[in-house]
This record gives C-alpha cells, structure tokens and sequence, in this order.
C-alpha cells in the first residue's frame, strides 16, 4: 500500500482546473478509483475547490460501459 492507500495516481492539468485519477485501497484491502477536480478559485486567493467521486472496483465495468456511452453520445452531438 502506498501513501494514504494510494496505489497508482496520475493527472491532468488544463488552463484552470487540475484532474486526478487515484487508485487507493481501504483498510479492507478493496480498491477503488478517486476521481478528483481542482480548480482555484477566482480572485487569486489561493484557495482551491476539489470534488471527487469514488467508484469501487466492482462496479468499474459497468462505470466504464456507461461513461463510454456518454462520451460517445458527446461526439455524436459534438459532429452536427
């Protein structure tokens, strides 16, 4: 197990906001995936507003079918 149950992390920056995709492990030994959005907030006063969802790894493939599906339909409406 690594730092706080991480397990595996990578990120995303863009223009103004930062993504992270974290694998972790509870005290269980479950492992699940944290999705998490930075984004500073206006004004310059250094603090940061940060939502997550969390999936676990039972439910991936069935997380991973529908967002497949939504990312498709995006492209779809995206080319008209």
């Amino acid at each position: 197990m690594g730092v706080r149950g991480e397990v595996y992390s990578t990120k995303l920056v863009t223009n103004d906001r930062t993504y992270f995709f974290n694998v972790k492990e509870n005290v269980y030994g479950d492992l699940f995936l944290n999705i998490v959005e930075s984004k500073g907030m206006e004004g310059g006063s250094g603090k940061f507003i940060r939502q997550s969802i969390l999936v676990y790894q039972e439910d991936l493939g069935e997380f991973v079918q529908e967002f497949q599906k939504t990312l498709d339909f995006l492209k779809q409406t995206a080319k008209k």
